[in-house]
This record gives structure tokens, C-alpha cells and sequence, in this order.
């Protein structure tokens, strides 16, 4: 299995954040994880991407145990609701960050930000500024800050949350091409019902601290819990 969590727990004095968190991800999957506010979702993934300490259980990584590795030697690429792109940087430059402090080529770096441009459409946005750039164009700029850089695992922290319906479509049959194309291997967090059918291979549900992992997608819709049925009664009652 290329990623393995196990008992992953986390406490925050008496508050008991994660109970003893574990699942198995293939690689080139993505499984998405449903849960509403305050659940504990986004302290998962920051365990995940080093940025917090767990009070117990382990990280294993292509058959490589980071649980106590240094957030920059993980490589794990964490993506937030907002793109958090550098504003003193054009939308070419902040694509190419990540080859950039790497000491890359320039000619190499030239052409892979290229083909990451014509493959999120952005070409016509190259030489734009940040604040020159809508909600959708953002955050297709920080896919490719990620992309370029090849990163082991990517984790998505409701990353489609603050766009409009339409633009928010377009970014997850947006990602599910991209992440065919680069084989890429992500936990994706949301609170949309629909968005973590559409985006998981695999599909999770947390609450309180606890993760369900299910098998299949009509395991995930026939558990009360995780409010499928619910909602197809209510539009069904329309």
C-alpha cells in the first residue's frame, strides 16, 4: 500500500481532536474525506503534512516511515481553501517557484511551466498578477505550483469551498483529468456530499474524531451517518 495511517491520535489538552485515525490509500488514488466542521479533518491532514504532532501512531509513505521527518523533507503538497499564491509573483512564476529553489534549468523550467499552462488554461494568464486573476484561475495556478514539483502526495484541504457552482464544476472534472494525466495521489477533505462522490476513488467519513473508510460507494450511501440517504429522500420528495 503506498500510504499507510495508523492510529493516528491527537489531543489538544482534554479535547480528544483524533481517535486512533487509520486507512490505506493505493497509489494514484484519491480518496475523499467527508465530515463537517470542527471534526477534525484539516488536523488530520496537517498531521499528515508535518505542520502538527500527533500524539501517537504512525506515517508510512511508499514504504517509508515519515511520522517524525521535517514538514520541507516530506515533499507532501498541502492545498488550502485559498490558492495563497506569492502576489509579488506572476501567475508563470509562481508556477515555477518550486523548480526555481530547486536550482532547475531555466530552459527546463521554461517548458515544464509551459505545458502546465496549456493544460490548466492558462496560457492567456501567464504574465498576470495574482490579484489580475478570478477565484477559479487561483486555484489553478496553485495546482500547478503543486503539480510541477512531482510531489509524493497531495493534500487537499476543501480546496473548491469559496468558488461559485459553476466554477466549482469546472475545477473537480478539472482535477480529475489532471490527476489521471499525472498520476497523482491525494486525500481530498470536504464537507459537499456530492463533491466527495464525484472526486474519491475511496471514500471516507469523519466525525467526532473518528474515520469510517468504506469498501465501495453504496457501502458509503446505504450508512445513515453520512446523510446520502437523507438527501435522496428529500429530493426524491420535491
Amino acid at each position: 500500500m503506498y500510504l499507510t495511517l495508523k492510529n493516528i491520535s491527537k489531543n489538544y489538552g482534554t479535547l480528544e481532536v483524533l481517535k486512533k485515525v487509520s486507512l490505506e490509500l493505493q497509489e494514484n488514488k484519491t480518496i475523499s474525506i467527508l465530515g463537517k466542521s470542527g471534526c477534525g479533518k484539516s488536523t488530520f491532514l496537517k498531521i499528515i503534512a508535518g505542520l502538527e504532532t500527533a500524539a501517537s501512531g504512525e506515517i508510512i509513505l511508499n514504504n517509508t516511515n515519515i511520522s517524525n521527518i521535517k514538514p520541507s523533507v516530506r515533499n507532501i503538497v498541502y492545498l488550502f481553501q485559498e490558492a495563497l499564491l506569492f502576489p509579488h509573483l506572476n501567475v508563470f512564476e509562481n508556477i515555477a517557484f518550486g523548480l526555481r529553489i530547486r536550482n532547475v534549468k531555466k530552459n527546463i523550467v521554461a517548458e515544464k511551466v509551459k505545458t502546465l499552462l496549456q493544460q490548466l488554461a492558462l496560457e492567456r494568464e501567464a504574465l498576470k498578477m495574482p490579484d489580475q486573476l478570478s477565484g477559479g484561475q487561483k486555484q489553478r495556478v496553485a495546482f500547478g505550483r503543486a503539480l510541477i514539483i512531482n510531489p509524493p502526495l497531495l493534500l487537499l484541504d476543501e480546496p473548491f469551498s469559496s468558488l461559485d457552482v459553476e466554477t466549482r464544476a469546472t475545477m473537480q472534472q478539472l482535477y480529475k483529468s489532471i490527476a489521471e494525466m499525472y498520476n497523482i495521489t491525494a486525500l481530498f477533505v470536504t464537507h459537499d456530499l456530492k463533491e466527495s462522490l464525484i472526486m474519491g476513488n475511496q471514500i471516507a467519513y469523519m466525525e467526532n474524531g473518528s474515520l469510517t473508510v468504506y469498501n465501495n460507494k453504496k457501502e458509503f450511501i446505504n450508512d445513515m451517518k453520512t446523510g446520502v440517504e437523507g438527501e435522496i429522500k428529500f429530493w426524491n420528495s420535491l
